[in-house]
């Protein structure tokens, strides 16, 4: 009896103590650099709002925020890289919506729900439908007009398989009755790159990749993919005014995970700072520009946004009977 007692009181005292370290652990985080994998190269939408939030970020940690730039498959190169990490807040995924339509393509090295801790939504904002202004296209009425003229003659770029910017297009295609190719790149960047050079005739890609050279007179906007119109380019119509194709829209978000396991009071701490962040005016203001909403939010709702997604991204790949390249 005795023995099964101090058995007992061990374990009691073993768990009171790692349950005692635990707060401790959280108020010393982050006692070193953090690092933001961004799961796609320089350039493109993800690495221009994750690079808007940084510095205000190391600010209120008080520890530097590294970007750590990882392109490949559609995202998933950095993805694993964040899912195999160590789940200590060092490591955090800073990725886009094509986070919940991956899944839908590929069989992954990872799971989406079970790998991930859900950080915070940063902002939303809508795709953007361009030309290079050499096409003798300017609006989406007659880019279907052109495509059903000559079928498979006419291509669009996107920043990848299993991409927001992918299955704007194929909606377009689907819901138009067209046929256009898909070019898909590994990147805003790259895509945006030969868009302006004239390599590609049209292209899918997020507003803060595309901006710039839409204002520089490289790229010609046609639409925007949301059902409202972009407070950063006003003037551009969506693709339901455009077109009359009322049901279509995709929206896009980027986000913060940790990797699974990573200490609930770690994950708050970060969820703390980039929705105190985001509000923040100037960081709203730079956001504005660059046609994203500054949201923030909770792990929990992420988490939330994450289920529903799959589930609607699912039933829109089976419908459109979409296949990657």
């Amino acid at each position: 009896m005795q023995t099964s007692f101090m058995k007992a009181m061990i374990g009691i005292l073993t768990a009171w103590a790692v349950g005692a370290g635990m707060p401790a652990f959280a108020q010393d985080y982050p006692a070193k650099p953090i690092r933001f994998i961004v799961p796609y190269p320089p350039g493109g939408g993800t690495d221009i709002i994750a690079r808007i939030v940084q510095e205000k970020l190391t600010q209120g940690l008080g520890q530097p925020i590294i970007i750590d730039n990882r392109g490949g498959a559609g995202g998933a190169v950095g993805t694993e890289a964040v899912a195999k990490s160590a789940p200590d807040g060092y490591t955090i995924l800073f990725t886009l919506s094509s986070h919940t339509i991956n899944p839908v393509f590929y069989k992954l090295p990872f799971d989406t729900e079970r790998d991930f801790a859900p950080i915070s939504i940063v902002a939303s904002l809508p795709q953007l439908l361009a030309a290079h202004p050499s096409v003798p296209v300017n609006s989406v009425r007659e880019l279907i007009a052109a495509a059903k003229a000559k079928p498979g003659t006419l291509n669009f770029a996107s920043v990848g398989n299993g991409s927001p910017s992918h299955v704007a297009g194929e909606l377009l295609k689907l819901k138009a009755g067209i046929d256009i190719v898909h070019i898909p790149y590994k990147g805003g960047g790259p895509a945006v790159t030969d868009a302006i050079a004239g390599q590609v005739q049209f292209i899918f890609v997020s507003i803060p990749a595309a901006m710039g050279h839409v204002r520089s007179g490289k790229l010609k906007p046609l639409a925007v993919t949301t059902l409202k119109r972009s407070p950063a380019a006003p003037q551009v119509p969506t693709v339901a005014e455009a077109t009359g194709i009322v049901d279509y829209e995709v929206d896009s978000w980027y986000a913060m995970f940790a990797p699974a396991k990573t200490p609930p009071a770690i994950v708050a701490r970060l969820q703390q700072e980039i929705s105190r962040v985001v509000q923040l005016p100037e960081i709203k203001e730079k956001l504005l520009q660059q046609g994203a909403d500054a949201v923030g939010g909770t792990s929990a709702e992420l988490e939330r946004v994450v289920k529903s997604e799959i589930q609607k991204w699912t039933a829109v790949v089976r419908d459109a009977k979409i296949k990657v390249d």
